[in-house]
């Protein structure tokens, strides 16, 4: 059922990454070929690519481990049992590396040309596909990353809290190369700024959400690194560092099914193969009186094919369980065009303000982003918010973070992996063990790293698991330590 997109992994040397129309042998220079590509071509490969698989890092793995969904019927071993091996994110490995040698071509194009606009893009991009890469394994290749060109054939895995350190300062500049009031030279996937005056204002919005992200992941770091501070920087001078602002300035692309821009999963049946929701998840929104129920999932039916309703089935069950019901499965819709590909959602941004205000950290009412988030995260859906929705106990703002991460937890559906991450940094939402999860039930830190960088990248592996603590999916990450 897996639909991970697989790059072949011959040209994934060791988390250095060849461009997509270049072969090893090409390396050498070619004078028949253009060799400096121009930055506006570069832009809406990486964004229409990236954005495909981060939709299917949701679909295929974060949905099973965070129990949105699962496989069903299922009696072996499987990812929503936590059973992982050293492939199960090679995919998501090899695709990263090979548009992070894009992202740094955009960037050496806009340099030579003088584009700042495209300059700090890149720079943007490169910190959202950094950042999802670190959190998943933890140190990877990075400054010596993309550089075959250069005679590194062999990078060293750089140690994450150098990694978010230097992401958070290149978001900085970033911030500060953007020209608001100057378009686009080509064609831009996310806000359209070859034609919208508003276009490069809102990636400067994405820019400076995507910092209070990385920075609120970090948060158990304040002191090592200037955390605090920085949110306070960015929450406190608007002007200077704009954020999202509303469900349109959300980072998102809109797969229309005209081509190119067709849905990431070419076969919608394939969604919904040998699968079914999942009860915790199910139950969630059940509880909620959610309005997006019959958007994100099936009824259930009896075993005379009668519905039931919304009824999932518990993630990682006990071997031998029988079932009287077929339960809910994932809404095929949720595969076909016309669909949204939610990156950085305004919601999301909401979640962290409301935990920040609780923490103290920033000023404000952590109720009011709360309920700002819930309401945002209904509506890019779009369903309609319910008259009165906060006066159920369920979902009413509670000043604790259990409550909070619960919300955040579903307007994260489908957002790559970030329900993942934000579960390992927070504990919450707490998911039940409903007695066939493997690794003693503990939800996995992080994956193990890919056979490529094992094999061909032998030494400064050595090097990343000694000072990591291991190659094991229970080690845990720099920020969670």
């Amino acid at each position: 059922m897996k639909k991970l997109i697989y790059i072949s992994s011959f040209l994934m040397l060791l988390g250095t990454a060849v461009s997509c129309d270049r072969s090893l042998d090409e390396i050498n220079k070619d004078q028949s070929r253009i060799n400096k590509p121009v930055a506006s071509s570069l832009l809406v490969p990486i964004q229409y690519n990236m954005a495909a698989i981060g939709y299917n890092r949701a679909n295929d793995f974060t949905f099973d481990l965070m129990q949105v969904s699962l496989d069903f019927p299922n009696e072996g071993n499987s990812l929503s049992r936590y059973y992982i091996t050293e492939n199960t994110g090679a995919g998501f490995w090899n695709n990263s590396y090979r548009w992070l040698k894009q992202v740094d071509d955009l960037k050496r194009a806009a340099v030579e040309e003088g584009d700042k606009n495209y300059e700090a893009i890149a720079l943007v991009l490169n910190a959202w596909i950094y950042s999802n890469l670190t959190d998943t394994y933890g140190d990877v290749p990075f400054s010596e990353a993309s550089k075959l060109d250069e005679g590194i054939l062999q990078p060293k895995f750089d140690r994450q809290k150098d990694i978010y350190v230097k992401l958070l300062d290149d978001l900085k500049t970033a911030n500060s190369l953007f020209i608001t009031n100057k378009v686009l030279a080509g064609n831009d996937l996310f806000y359209k700024a070859e034609s919208d005056a508003n276009g490069i204002t809102n990636w400067k919005k994405f820019c400076n959400s995507l910092s209070l992200r990385l920075l609120t992941r970090i948060l158990s770091k304040n002191g090592e690194v200037n955390v605090h501070t920085r949110i306070q920087e960015i929450i406190g001078n608007p002007s200077v560092y704009p954020i999202f602002q509303s469900n349109a300035d959300g980072a998102k692309l809109d797969i229309t099914g005209v081509s190119p821009l067709m849905p990431p999963i070419a076969r919608p049946q394939d969604f919904t193969t040998g699968r079914a929701a999942s009860e915790f998840f199910v139950t969630t929104l059940k509880a909620n009186n959610d309005p997006r129920l019959a958007m994100f999932f099936s009824q259930a039916k009896d075993l005379n094919n009668v519905s039931i309703g919304y009824k999932g089935a518990p993630s990682g069950y006990a071997f031998g369980t029988t079932f009287d019901y077929q339960p809910s499965n994932l809404n095929q819709n949720l595969a076909k065009a016309p669909l949204k590909i939610l990156m950085y959602p305004y919601a999301e941004l909401q979640f962290i303000l409301s935990e920040l205000a609780f923490k103290g950290i920033v000023q404000g009412s952590a109720q009011t982003y709360y309920e700002n988030g819930v309401k945002a995260a209904i509506e890019q859906w779009g369903a309609v918010m319910p008259v009165n929705y906060f006066s159920n106990p369920n979902v009413a703002y509670k000043p604790e973070m259990e409550r909070i991460m619960l919300q955040k937890y579903v307007a994260l559906f489908f957002v790559d992996q970030q329900q993942w991450f934000e579960k390992r940094r927070t504990g919450f939402p707490v998911l039940p063990n409903n007695g066939g999860l493997l690794n003693g039930g503990a939800m996995p830190s992080r994956l193990m790293y890919p056979p490529n960088p094992k094999v061909l990248n032998t030494a400064n592996y050595q090097a990343a698991i000694q000072q990591m603590g291991g190659d094991d999916i229970n080690v845990k990450m720099w920020w969670n330590k």
